[in-house]
Formats: structure tokens, C-alpha cells, sequence
């Protein structure tokens, strides 16, 4: 790691490596004290059925001490157990495990100890902590390793769309759980570009809107030389309402910017030929598209809003023969890059098991949460102090 003015400081530490996966969770409580984390003790080669980690929590007030709070048996490199905060509450988590057969979720309660158990994994959950969404975790597994959970196989696995697999709509109250959009509806649905025969269909990458009245979800098909084209979608909570909102092909990473408008990596749009953020603004509406940062925000990193909106959040894939990944700052009133540190990326991590910094934002804006291999101690959790800039600028 290279010096840099904003301070950084690794929060856990081996032998055992640990991580958080994907960047548009809530990692942080309310209160921005407790960093949520999970726990591995091995590297650089896929998880089998009966690889399981641990959960736990970082006290960044008392030591950085890792509190443990269960195991998970179902997990993935890329976005570990879906493990996160559950919105609207101060101390309840929620992540996905499997019990022999079947995928399901735990919900734990931080302070009593208590937890209950939901009858199917999660994905994104309602801002209200009511409802979630789901994909078929089975299905993403079987076509894109890395993203899915190992132990259970596509029971669709022969079937391009399947009726019978999609999204799922679990009321985290009750238990119930719904198919609300299915594969072979969303494959019916306005053009698929490039649409040859043997492409295989799959959802992935749900987050409901800030309001949560719509998801948004990208639909995915790979072909049989396992390349893969895009759409990203909307509906609403109920699965009703199925938008298009970039037809294209390709959409990698997205965030909303607020509940009408979303923030998504393109290309081919414009006239432009390579990749960029393009800000879809009114998306009921049919509104306005245009590009957000060009040559300045990254186009391929993790992007999400800071609170209030003012700047971007992102990062880089590693660059150079250095192989320097780059969490940033982008200001949007500005124009204005700010790289928040340069963290190594050893050419061991590769491919499914690479450490993406995935960058998360505590809920007071001060704070960054990083993934990034440490000298000697392979995997671990940073968090980066971003007070100075937010306040000043």
C-alpha cells in the first residue's frame, strides 16, 4: 500500500482472511460502529458444499474486536453470503446458508442473541426491511461460478427459460415466498439482442430503489462459448410493470441515484464506442440518458451515492503491470476525482477468486469500507477515513 493524505487502517487480520463481497449492501450498522465481515480460512480455489465460513462483526470502537455471529454453507468469492444489515433495523443481520438441501436465510438479532431461519436466500432487501428478492442461486451457479452457491444443482439446468425459475419475493415476517418474474416471461420480453440459439437465461444483481417501490435486476443469457450479453430492468415490488431500461445488451455495474433515477455502466450508447456511467434519469418517464464523469470516473468500478448524493463512491479493476486498484471519490457538482488509496492486487487473484475493493460507505459518510489482500495475511478488511474530503469540499 502506498501513502496516501486519506488515513487507512486494516480492521482484521490473519491468519484466517476475511471479506465482505459486494458494494451495495449496508456493511455498517446505523450507528457506523459495527462493520460486518466474513471468515475463511483458505484461498484461491472455488468453495465446495462443504467449505463454510464464518460471519461476524468488527467493533471499530473497541479495538477493531471481531465478534463472531455464525457460519454460512452457502457463499460465493464475489458476493459472499449476502450478508447485511437489515434495513430499518439497529440490530438485526441477515445472511443466506444452506441446510442440506435447501438455501435459506438467517435473520440474527445482534444484541439478544436471538435468530430465525427464512425459508429461501435472500438478495436485495426492502428499504423497510419488509420484503426481499431474490434470483435462483442454483441457476447462477451453474452459469456464471463465482456467483452462485455450491451444493444444490439447477434442477432447470436443460431448460434456456425456464417457467418455473426466476425472481422470488420473500416476506422476511412471514416466511412466505412468491415467483413474481420468471425466466421464461423476461425472455419473451421486447428485443434480446444478438439472440442466437442455446443462450441460456438468468437473473442477477437485484436492488431495490430507495423507496422501494421498484427493483431493478439485470438479465443475463450466455451463450454456449460462455459469453454473456445484458439488459437491466425494473419492476415493481410485486414483480408487475417490467421495464426496460437499457436494451442494448450491455449493463455491468448500476446504483440509484434516487428512486426515479439510476447511475449504470453501458457501452455502444451515444455513438461511444467503449464503456462509460450514464446517468438514466426520469426512468419512468422515458427520460433524459447521459454520460457522468467521462475519462475522469472509472467505467468499470463499484459505484454507489455517497448520502446526500454529492459524490460517487468507485473503484478500479487492477491497472497497469502494478496491478493498483483505486477506490475513489468522484465530485459530481465538480468534475473532481479523488483516489482514496492504491491497494495491490497479486496476479494470484485471479478469475473467480480475485479481491475486487468493492468499496461500502458507513451511514454518517465519513467512512469507506475496502476488500484488499494484506502482506502476508491474504485477504482482509481496510476502512478508510474520507471525513476530511466530504466535509471540506
Amino acid at each position: 500500500m502506498h501513502a496516501n493524505p486519506h488515513r487507512i487502517r486494516q480492521i482484521t487480520h490473519g491468519p484466517r482472511h476475511h471479506w465482505f463481497g459486494y458494494y451495495d449492501k449496508l456493511q455498517f450498522d446505523p450507528t457506523s460502529r459495527f462493520v460486518l465481515g466474513m471468515q475463511v480460512d483458505f484461498e484461491h480455489r472455488s468453495p465446495t458444499a462443504e467449505d463454510q465460513i464464518k460471519i461476524g462483526m468488527v467493533d471499530l470502537e473497541n479495538g477493531d474486536r471481531w465478534v463472531e455471529l455464525g457460519t454460512s454453507n452457502a457463499w460465493c468469492w464475489q458476493q459472499g453470503c449476502m450478508l447485511q444489515w437489515l434495513p430499518g433495523s439497529s440490530g438485526k443481520v441477515i445472511w443466506n446458508d444452506r441446510d442440506g438441501d435447501q438455501f435459506m436465510a438467517r435473520i440474527k438479532d445482534v444484541v439478544t442473541g436471538e435468530s430465525w431461519v427464512l425459508p429461501h436466500p435472500v438478495y436485495s432487501i426492502s428499504p423497510d426491511g419488509k420484503y426481499a428478492v431474490a434470483p435462483d442461486f442454483r441457476r447462477i451457479n451453474d452459469v456464471r461460478p463465482g456467483y452462485g452457491y455450491a451444493g444444490l444443482n439447477d434442477p432447470f439446468a436443460d431448460d434456456p427459460a425456464p417457467q418455473e425459475a426466476g425472481i422470488l419475493r420473500i416476506d422476511l415476517q412471514t416466511g412466505k415466498t412468491q415467483l413474481i418474474l420468471s425466466l421464461a416471461d423476461i425472455a419473451r420480453l421486447g428485443q434480446i439482442p444478438n439472440q442466437t440459439l442455446g443462450i441460456k437465461h438468468y437473473f442477477n444483481h437485484l436492488l431495490f430503489s430507495p423507496d422501494g417501490a421498484r427493483f431493478i435486476a439485470l438479465h443475463r443469457w450466455r451463450y454456449p462459448d460462455g459469453s454473456r450479453l445484458t439488459r437491466a430492468i425494473t419492476a415493481n415490488s410485486d414483480g408487475s410493470d417490467v421495464r426496460i431500461v437499457c436494451p442494448n445488451g450491455y449493463t455491468s455495474h448500476f446504483i440509484w441515484r434516487d428512486s426515479n433515477s439510476i447511475l449504470a455502466q453501458s457501452r455502444h450508447w451515444d455513438g461511444n464506442d467503449g464503456w462509460g456511467n450514464f446517468l438514466f434519469e426520469d426512468i419512468d418517464g422515458g427520460g433524459d440518458v447521459r454520460e457522468v464523469g467521462r475519462g475522469v470516473l472509472d467505467p468499470s468500478g463499484h459505484i454507489s451515492y455517497l448520502p446526500g448524493g454529492k459524490w460517487i463512491l468507485n473503484d478500479t479493476y487492477p491497472k497497469t503491470e502494478a496491478r493498483i486498484q483505486t477506490p475513489h471519490l468522484y465530485e459530481v457538482a465538480s468534475g473532481k476525482r479523488i483516489d482514496l488509496a492504491n491497494l495491490h492486487l497479486p496476479a494470484v487473484y485471479k478469475g473467480e477468486w480475485r479481491v475486487d475493493t468493492h468499496p461500502r460507505f458507513s451511514p454518517n459518510g465519513m467512512m469507506v469500507c475496502v476488500d484488499a489482500p494484506a502482506e502476508g495475511q491474504g485477504r482482509q478488511l481496510h476502512v478508510i477515513d474520507i471525513s476530511d474530503t466530504v466535509k471540506r469540499n
